[in-house]
């Protein structure tokens, strides 16, 4: 039996990895489409399991009735905010009127949001059969188990942080914190795949892993630092479309200010940095075989990034290129830190150079 769980745990692991990105791209497809607030409580949609379709099923106080759910929940969530410390997010949390504003039932925006809970629930299922499969390598490689368990637990919280985003009616932040979230957890499933793998996989190179592998932290680093300010160019987004309306599209880019110009600019930064490493890695390291490819990967996802970046600056930011945009930079990161995982194990295994 547990030789049987052994095996079955890759092809578990890959499975809940591909069902975490799918949801970031739902996640991303909430967010264009405006429906975050399709359903205005939490766990359940207008207090069912399964959401009405017309406004004829809500009672006729329905706005009222949510507000003043949130109020409550939100006096709450404020005062533990004030005694972990957080006051002013508290403060914002409590005092932002539009927090409790309720919009008007639309059943579309209302079923994409249940789907996206839908598929968080179901991705809940897989991490937990990845804890239970992980279970069988507790003697010999507990940190399969564990990485796996902690991914579980994160879940678990990126679930209530999910109801906090509800309950404040999105406050942008809060949003920012969700996605960041799902990407952790898409780290350490990853690091938990990678450490299932057998070691000798990880010795087929002549490659220097360890140079590598800090050529490559470095460059994750400065990839996150465009992530970040990537996030902060979404916010103003979001802030922008409640403020002119989903018909002044081709308005929203030139709200957008400084932030948007360094994050354009940033891009090709990190595109030039990326080709010169693999360069260096290819002609300098003779980087060769899966290496090479996981390389190359992540300079046309790069490339496909600033190429979606560039479409919805020059196209009005169309609703369908954002969720694109955000899956691609989440994959970037997914393949970076993969990439940064099997360096790391190789060079565990080589032999240190006195």
């Amino acid at each position: 039996m547990q030789q049987r769980l052994k095996s079955l745990y890759p092809r578990i692991s890959l499975i809940t990895i591909s069902a975490v990105y799918l949801l970031i791209l739902v996640g991303g497809i909430v967010r264009s489409t405006g429906a975050g607030m399709g359903c205005p409580d939490w766990p359940k949609c207008f207090g069912q399991y399964i959401p009405p379709t017309s406004v004829d099923e809500l009672p006729g106080d329905y706005k009222e009735q949510y507000s003043q759910i949130r109020l409550k929940k939100n006096i709450r969530l404020s005062a533990m905010l004030n005694r972990m410390g957080m006051t002013e997010l508290a403060y914002k949390i409590t005092n932002d009127e539009s927090v409790l504003e309720e919009g008007d039932f639309n059943a579309t925006k209302t079923w994409i949001e249940y789907v996206n809970r839908l598929i968080g629930a179901v991705i809940g299922l897989l991490i937990f059969a990845t804890v239970v499969s992980g279970f069988s390598y507790l003697k010999d490689r507990p940190v399969v188990f564990w990485t796996s368990f902690s991914a579980f637990i994160l879940v678990g919280f990126q679930g209530w942080i999910g109801s906090i985003v509800v309950s404040t009616n999105l406050l942008p932040g809060i949003i920012t914190f969700h996605m960041l979230l799902a990407l952790v957890i898409v780290a350490f499933l990853i690091y938990a795949y990678q450490s299932s793998q057998e070691q000798s996989d990880f010795l087929k190179t002549n490659v220097d892993a360890r140079l590598l592998s800090k050529v490559l932290m470095i460059s994750m680093i400065l990839y996150l630092v465009q992530v970040g300010i990537g996030t902060q160019v979404r916010e103003l987004v979001d802030q922008i479309a409640v403020s002119l309306g989903q018909s002044a599209r081709g308005q929203w880019i030139d709200e957008l200010g400084l932030t948007f110009y360094i994050h354009r600019s940033y891009s090709l930064v990190i595109l030039v940095l990326h080709i010169y490493m693999a360069y260096v890695m290819v002609r300098t390291m003779g980087l060769h075989g899966k290496d090479l490819i996981l390389i190359k990967t992540i300079v046309l996802l790069i490339s496909l990034e600033i190429l979606s970046g560039a479409l919805m600056a020059y196209f009005a930011i169309p609703a369908i290129l954002q969720p694109v945009h955000l899956v691609v930079a989440s994959l970037i990161f997914g393949m970076q830190f993969y990439m940064f995982c099997i360096l790391t194990f190789r060079s565990n295994l080589q032999p240190k150079v006195a």
